[in-house]
């Protein structure tokens, strides 16, 4: 069975000064193709199979922003340490209380509390913006370090969906997990402009 390459030790992206989340500015974009190319090719986080270039990264940025959803970065002393984005869960209508959370942070800034500080962030931001409901969609149901943000930040299990996906040789599980925002669905919504 194939094996997901193992990264060549790479300089770490030192976290000497404080971690600053910020939106995400033009400058920062080959860093966060960077960081996601990363766990195209070496993880099981996204699906897709090939790294998205950095023209196509900008251009996913800026539909997400167009659409009016956060996109944020950690940052200290000039470096892009992760970011994170909400986006529209599904296209029809009926979703549009709802956001699905993504998040990657950078090879060799993992357990410095970066994920989590971007997901809360996330979290407020979306809320204030009055979405309902925020889903995540986590590639690989040993995937234990995302599953356990979530689960610090109020998400809930909604399901594993087996062997959906099919990458490095092997069948991988998607987990979903839930959160309600603000009222959640205690009272109706606003409608959306």
């Amino acid at each position: 069975m194939a094996r997901p390459m193992k990264a060549r030790a790479a300089a770490s992206p030192a976290v000497a000064g404080a971690v600053v989340i910020r939106d995400v500015a033009d400058s920062d974009m080959p860093a966060v193709q960077a960081i996601y190319a990363h766990h195209v090719l070496h993880g099981l986080a996204s699906f897709e199979l090939e790294p998205p270039d950095l023209a196509e990264m900008i251009r996913r940025r800026d539909a997400i922003r167009a659409g009016g959803y956060p996109y944020r970065v950690a940052a200290a002393d000039g470096r892009v340490l992760g970011y994170a984005y909400a986006s529209q869960f599904r296209p029809r209508p009926a979703y549009a209380h709802t956001v699905e959370d993504s998040v990657y942070v950078a090879d060799g800034a993992h357990r410095r509390g970066i994920g989590r500080r971007l997901l809360a962030d996330l979290i407020d931001k979306c809320t204030a913006l009055g979405y309902r409901q925020m889903i995540a969609v986590i590639g690989d149901s040993a995937n234990a370090p995302s599953i356990g943000v979530h689960e610090a930040l109020g998400f809930r299990h909604a399901g594993v969906m087996t062997s959906c996906g099919y990458k490095f040789g092997r069948w991988v599980d998607t987990v979903v997990m839930q959160r309600p925002l603000g009222e959640g669905d205690d009272t109706l919504p606003r409608p959306r402009s």
